[in-house]
């Protein structure tokens, strides 16, 4: 990416951070990510279609298993970076939308998606996991990690009032459920809730960039927001924002199954 050609002031918070060497972009963090994947389980028997792989951080860990693997990409420049490390007729990044696939029925035993679902409206969300449900098996397993308010009984005001900051700092739609509204949005399409998992909203903390980017990771970021002052001033209100509702926000991970 030409720096000189992005316009920092709009473009997408996930992809705006990306651009300056953040490689971990999930609302709680690198070590959620393994916890959802170790109650994945996944092993070279399996299926995996992973919804919006991005930078493919999750992919290449998963892909470690060795299972048949595909990939929903809407981006084709995020397709093509996650087609770089994909090798074997088993494993394969395709262009198109977590809402409608095009791929066949029951063919996965295992759909997962990261930091997508926020982003999408309730009619969108439905959508999206009812289109995992048709593509799992009998008994397979769908998991989430998205972005998560708290508590249950926060008030709607409240609620808009987060929604509406959070879209003007990361410049995209952004609705987030209670931990009560994310179970109930999958039981109701038939899901059972095996194992639920909590984090806060550190995206944007020192604590949680190190675990997440390493400690050379991190000099390479803070370098880059130096040296760039637009995309230095969307940072700064990212993180300012975050911080604002940081008691609100967390990180969640679901993982849930079709019954058999």
């Amino acid at each position: 990416m030409n720096k000189h050609t992005l316009n920092y002031e709009k473009m997408p918070g996930h992809w705006l951070l990306a651009s300056l060497g953040k490689t971990v972009l999930r609302p709680g963090g690198i070590q959620m990510t393994r916890q959802m994947l170790e109650h994945l389980a996944i092993t070279e028997r399996d299926f995996v279609v992973e919804f919006a792989p991005g930078l493919g951080i999750t992919a290449k860990m998963t892909l470690e298993k060795n299972p048949s693997y595909i990939a929903v990409e809407r981006d084709e420049e995020a397709a093509k970076k996650v087609n770089d490390y994909l090798n074997g007729e088993n494993q394969r990044c395709i262009v198109g939308s977590a809402e409608q696939t095009g791929l066949p029925n029951t063919c996965a035993t295992v759909v997962y998606g990261e930091a997508m679902l926020t982003m999408q409206s309730t009619k969108q969300k439905n959508a999206i996991i009812s289109e995992a449900k048709r593509l799992l098996k009998p008994g397979g397993t769908y998991a989430i990690h998205e972005m998560c308010l708290t508590p249950s009984t926060i008030d709607s005001m409240q609620r808009e009032h987060i929604r509406k900051d959070l879209v003007n700092a990361i410049k995209v739609n952004a609705l987030p459920l209670t931990v009560e509204e994310w179970q109930a949005i999958l039981r109701q399409h038939g899901f059972i809730i095996e194992h639920v998992e909590t984090a806060p909203m550190h995206l944007l903390y020192p604590k949680r960039l190190v675990e997440d980017e390493g400690i050379f990771g991190v000099l390479k970021i803070i370098k880059n927001i130096v040296s760039n002052s637009k995309a230095r001033k969307r940072v700064l209100f990212m993180r300012k924002t975050f911080m604002k509702h940081n008691q609100y926000l967390q990180g969640i991970s679901i993982v849930a199954r079709l019954p058999q």
